[in-house]
């Protein structure tokens, strides 16, 4: 009786396990892959270490490296595509560089460029072809950001939007580039952690802002929000932790229902710390990290884990055929 009891509590895990797998992709050269941009179920780009950006045109059977002439030694944090020769990527640290290719990654256009010692660039997103983002840590207590209106060919600066001090030892993490997600017209959030988790919001591309409280894990210079994802204006979520413990789960997840203006823990958390999350659709969500991956069905109310495999970012296409997962030293899976 015993044993026909734990059969069936296992019954619920056996099955998820067998529903979904991760499959081995080629592995790319010595970068660890933080960046990942998903054109389509085919179309897919990744940016990481030591200057090398992958792109693939056959769902991720194959993969073309480069590395940006002269950029050799940039970590590329973020990577936004618009289809299999456009691309622009955005490195960590000073001096910032913005890149683009229109010609597959053959070639490279510096389109912005700060060695200002204080910059540090944290993510990116774009609403069209033509409207983008970019945030980045604070200079004198404030935001950077950027803005595009044409395409990535230029960025200004509209940080003085944003008329709000950030607290000392508050910033962004470029983990993965995603904690900043646009949608629709004009929506915008930006998650900041480190001695304070808030979330950053405008309705009207950055032009005015709000901020609301963010309740998850912070405190300490390796805690908050590493991802956020929105399924739309309303239903979004959070996930985080302390990356110098990533094995603890406390409190390193949160949802909101509201626009960011107030936020939930789940049911069930996810199992560890997280740097990547992502919507596959309304109800199918996987959250990655470096101790695990976790999906839920329901959500993001209740996770389970998938493997301890160790991932820094995770995309999907728009319509979920296509998920991949990369991490350190190239490595790169797809679930099925």
């Amino acid at each position: 009786m015993k044993f026909l009891l734990i059969f069936f509590a296992l019954l619920p895990a056996i099955s998820f396990s067998q529903k979904y797998q991760l499959v081995p992709l080629p592995a790319g050269p010595k970068t660890s892959i933080r960046g990942l941009s998903i054109v389509s179920d085919r179309v897919a780009w990744v940016s990481g270490s030591n200057g090398y950006v992958g792109k693939t045109i056959d769902s991720g059977t194959t993969w073309q490296w480069t590395q940006p002439a002269g950029k050799e030694n940039l970590d590329f944090r973020d990577i936004q595509a618009f289809n299999s020769q456009k691309a622009i990527i955005v490195n960590a640290g000073s001096p910032a560089y913005i890149l683009m290719t229109v010609d597959g990654g053959k070639s490279w256009k510096t389109t912005y460029h700060n060695a200002d010692p204080a910059i540090f660039l944290d993510g990116m997103d774009f609403w069209n072809g033509k409207q983008g983002m970019i945030f980045g840590d604070p200079i004198a207590h404030r935001m950077q950001l950027l803005q595009t209106t044409d395409g990535g060919l230029s960025w200004s600066n509209i940080s003085a939007n944003l008329k709000l001090d950030m607290a000392e030892g508050e910033a962004g993490f470029a983990a993965s580039g995603t904690t900043i997600k646009v949608v629709g017209k004009g929506q915008v959030w930006v998650s900041s952690g480190g001695m304070a988790a808030n979330i950053y919001h405008s309705a009207d591309y950055g032009q005015n802002w709000n901020r609301y409280a963010l309740p998850i894990w912070s405190g300490g210079n390796s805690t908050g929000p590493f991802s956020m994802d929105f399924y739309n204006e309303l239903q979004g979520m959070v996930v985080g932790g302390d990356y110098l413990q990533d094995e603890l789960n406390t409190n390193n997840i949160l949802l909101t229902i509201n626009g960011g203006k107030d936020w939930f823990k789940p049911k069930v958390p996810v199992t560890g710390y997280r740097s990547g999350v992502k919507y596959i659709n309304k109800l199918l969500c996987i959250a990655v990290g470096t101790s695990g991956v976790d999906l839920s069905t329901d959500g993001g109310q209740t996770w389970s884990l998938l493997s301890d495999l160790s991932f820094n970012a995770v995309g999907a296409s728009k319509n979920g055929k296509l998920v991949l997962l990369a991490g350190g030293n190239g490595l790169l899976y797809k679930l099925k």
